[in-house]
């Protein structure tokens, strides 16, 4: 086999140029610089390429900043218009906009470390609403959850998995991250809950998106939370925790309907129930299935396993409540996407506020990427809006091109025969 080399000038991802320009079209650059402001005039890059070539690094395949130099610069500096920082200077502008973190006593007298950055998260609804992912004056359903990022970093402390890390707060609407809080691992799920979620409604509720129905899950089950999620959405679903007096109700219920919920035969009710020895009784949607063993639970006298949701909604059927709260599910795949896609897997930094900044960066860029992935799909028909990120990497960034003179004029020039210029650069 013979082996035949050129010096033709071809590179490899021809994609980011596509990338590049929609991020210019949406005049990224300026909403960035009008949220976070401008660096010193002595600087020879602004936030918004920094935060360009890190979103163009993960757009690449590559996974921290070091990837820059050691593997992509010539590509990134073959982008058109692409201003190329080190690496070092990516991490140092990140680390320059990152917040103090709070320290919060809890009832116990433990440290709990909290780090909210307002100015990046609004950052972040802006960029929804200038791609029209979000639309103000419109009502959207929100989920929250908390998810633990294991991780050896410095100021890591060891949370409820035995293990130390992290343990963001996220809100999300669809697809979409809307919020993050980031917490050090060791902080209680309950803990100040209800200051979180105000945050997350008084920034939605400022852009003028409301919430029509929030979704929860048990770690939101508390009194404080309830009464901030009914009074900021007009109905909310939230896992409900057992205690004695809800299992003593429990075996009185009678009305027992079989159904089929997803691939399981379940059994669902509903009953009123005031929780928190409160005067406010609030629907229970009520399920149960045979647990596997047939071992008797000592509170309900009999073996079946209990799950129950707390409402406002008094008109849906017990099983459309069901499903509809089923549907985090959905939601939770988000982190999976985050952390294996978008870098929260393998933070480059030693201390909670500067990960902050990385984490809030490639929701970002997640966000961005639903945006193109749909966009670009409507029309280049080798494209799908449910691609993964490695996908759409294979199938659209990776493109032999050159750039080339015609008619004393700059072009690309694609070595591919799909339809490419069914997409303006």
């Amino acid at each position: 086999m013979k082996v035949i080399k050129s010096t033709e000038n071809i590179k490899s991802f021809g994609g980011l140029n596509y990338i590049s320009n929609e991020f210019n079209t949406l005049q990224l650059p300026s909403l960035i610089r009008e949220i976070l402001g401008s660096r010193s005039t002595y600087c020879d890059y602004q936030y918004s390429d920094v935060i360009k070539s890190l979103w163009l690094l993960f757009f690449s395949g590559g996974d921290c900043a070091e990837d820059i130099e050691e593997h992509l610069k010539a590509e990134f500096l073959s982008v058109e218009g692409l201003l190329v920082p080190s690496a070092d200077t990516v991490l140092r502008v990140q680390k320059e906009l990152s917040t103090e973190k709070e320290i919060r006593l809890s009832k116990g007298n433990i440290e709990n470390e909290i780090n909210t950055h307002s100015k990046l998260n609004e950052l972040n609804i802006k960029l929804l609403l200038k791609t029209e992912q979000l639309m103000s004056g419109c009502s959207y359903d929100l989920d929250f959850d908390n998810q633990f990022i294991e991780c050896e970093k410095y100021d890591a402390k060891k949370g409820y998995k035995m293990a130390h890390g992290y343990f963001p707060g996220v809100a999300s609407i669809g697809k979409n991250i809307v919020y993050l809080e980031n917490r050090n691992g060791n902080s209680n799920v309950k803990f100040e809950q209800q200051k979180t979620l105000e945050n997350v409604y008084g920034l939605l509720l400022g852009k003028g998106i409301s919430i029509n129905k929030s979704r929860m899950d048990c770690g939101s089950f508390t009194k404080e939370v309830i009464k901030v999620v009914e009074k900021n959405s007009k109905q909310f679903y939230i896992r409900a925790q057992r205690c004695g007096e809800l299992s003593r109700q429990l075996k009185e219920i009678t009305s027992w309907q079989t159904t089929v919920i997803g691939i399981k035969k379940v059994q669902i009710a509903s009953m009123e129930y005031k929780p928190f020895g409160e005067e406010k009784a609030y629907r229970y949607v009520v399920s149960r299935e045979a647990n596997k063993t047939g071992q008797t639970d000592i509170e309900t006298g009999d073996s079946f396993i209990y799950r129950a949701i707390i409402t406002n909604d008094n008109e849906w059927p017990d099983k459309e409540i069901i499903e509809f709260y089923n549907q985090r599910g959905a939601a939770e795949r988000n982190f999976d996407e985050l952390n294996n896609d978008f870098g929260w897997s393998n933070l480059p930094f030693s201390f909670l506020e500067e990960n902050t900044v990385f984490m809030l960066i490639m929701a970002m860029c997640r966000n961005f990427y639903l945006y193109l992935i749909n966009k670009f799909a409507q029309k280049l028909p080798f494209l799908k809006n449910t691609f993964r990120l490695k996908k759409f990497i294979f199938r659209f960034v990776i493109l032999p091109y050159k750039w080339v003179k015609i008619g004393g004029k700059k072009a690309m020039k694609l070595f591919t025969d799909k339809p490419y210029e069914e997409l303006l650069i």
